[in-house]
């Protein structure tokens, strides 16, 4: 019975459009982003193979960022393009990637992988774009080495700015916290090296509230234990429970509560009668036990702290240096040097992260080069004194 009434949706979508059609067809056969567009612009299977195959040289890249991180740059048709960032996540960290280009119909894909043991080739797809849509957020539930992949579309001729931050899927725990008010961490000895510290110790003046650090059920509150006065949070959504303990007072609560809500004030009761104030906060997770919070909470520098917008983008550099060191990051102090160009040698760019052109070799590796070793290779129909070509 289920399968008709199916047969017979689709057979009445089919009459009504074709477009119709092939968003049912996609609730059932939940087709990837790629996969839709080469149906809906009818890519020829040659080019669309071609275009696809590329995306393979971004698992041989090395480069390495820290976010946040921005780059700016121009997509050229028929140039097949391909960027590709390896970058470490913690547990408890969302990863935002944003593109923005001058049209909104300028298709970008977006796949992100995960590294598979110490294997330097070995990656598995945990999630993409989706299509049309050129952004996405996703939740570390592992710490790990994960590699972005960006493709344009084939005919994709637009300036872009690609931007990349994590923030900390939880709240802060401490009204106006800051990250420096933690100053005990996940492991640190206790009672004489008998036992680890499960959780993190954030320290503030007595009173100070403290907030639920994401919507819940309270579970417990009362005094008890070493953890003195202290209230249990239930996070549904990630099948977890938060920990706060040590509190001067429980504020009056009960039931579900939201992001932000007051649940009691900073204390030092328990077995931190003898300590400053502070929070004990911790988390755990069913029967795995204790988690390392700080990754959860830990705030994070936002793209716009630093953002710059590069100038005019040329396509093709020229190393004007006798040598140049091509990078893993855009960096001259925490990277590495992963080859050397030569006098003359032309590179292909991909983008500009402040002083740094984010440019691909005739070798077709990506690297970073500090924008004082090139400049722009002139046009062949440009005359002297002309402007650069782009």
């Amino acid at each position: 019975m289920k399968q008709l009434k199916i047969v017979s949706l689709l057979l009445i979508l089919l009459i009504s459009g074709c477009s119709q059609f092939n968003k049912a067809s996609d609730l059932l056969t939940n087709p990837t982003a790629k996969e839709q567009y080469k149906r809906d612009l009818k890519i020829s299977d040659e080019l669309f193979q071609i275009w696809k195959n590329t995306a393979e040289i971004a698992f041989r890249d090395s480069i390495n960022i820290k976010l946040p991180y921005t780059e700016t740059g121009k997509f050229f048709p028929k140039n097949f393009p391909v960027y590709s960032y390896e970058i470490e996540l913690k547990r408890g960290e969302i990863f935002e990637v944003k593109m923005e280009t001058d049209s909104i119909e300028t298709l970008v894909f977006i796949d992100l992988f995960k590294k598979i043991g110490e294997s330097l080739s070995k990656y598995k797809k945990v999630t993409s774009s989706k299509f049309q849509k050129k952004s996405f957020r996703f939740e570390i539930e592992k710490s790990g080495t994960f590699k972005l992949v960006l493709q344009p579309e084939i005919e994709a001729h637009s300036n872009f700015i690609l931007k990349m931050e994590k923030i900390p899927a939880y709240l802060f725990p401490v009204s106006e916290g800051r990250n420096t008010n933690i100053q005990s961490y996940w492991g640190a000895n206790r009672d004489g090296g008998t036992r680890g510290h499960e959780g993190i110790d954030i320290f503030a003046e007595r009173g100070t509230p403290v907030v639920a650090a994401t919507n819940g059920k309270i579970g417990f509150t009362g005094e008890k234990g070493l953890g003195g006065k202290q209230v249990w949070l239930r996070d549904a959504k990630r099948k977890q429970s938060l920990y706060y303990a040590h509190l001067d007072s429980i504020a009056p609560i009960s039931g579900k509560v939201k992001r932000g809500d007051t649940l009691g004030f900073v204390g030092n009761t328990g077995n931190a009668r003898t300590t400053p104030p502070h929070l004990h906060f911790g988390i755990y997770k069913g029967y795995r036990g204790a988690i390392n919070p700080l990754h959860f909470v830990n705030k994070t520098r936002r793209v716009e702290e630093f953002y710059q917008i590069s100038g005019n983008i040329p396509q093709k550099l020229v190393v004007q240096s006798s040598k140049a060191n091509l990078r893993n990051r855009p960096s001259t102090s925490n990277s590495k040097i992963l080859s050397i160009s030569k006098a003359q040698d032309t590179l292909q760019v991909l983008g500009k992260t402040n002083q740094w052109f984010h440019i691909r070799t005739t070798a077709n590796k990506a690297f970073y080069i500090h924008e004082s070793l090139v400049k722009a290779r002139k046009s062949p129909l440009t005359p002297k004194g002309g402007i650069y070509s782009n």
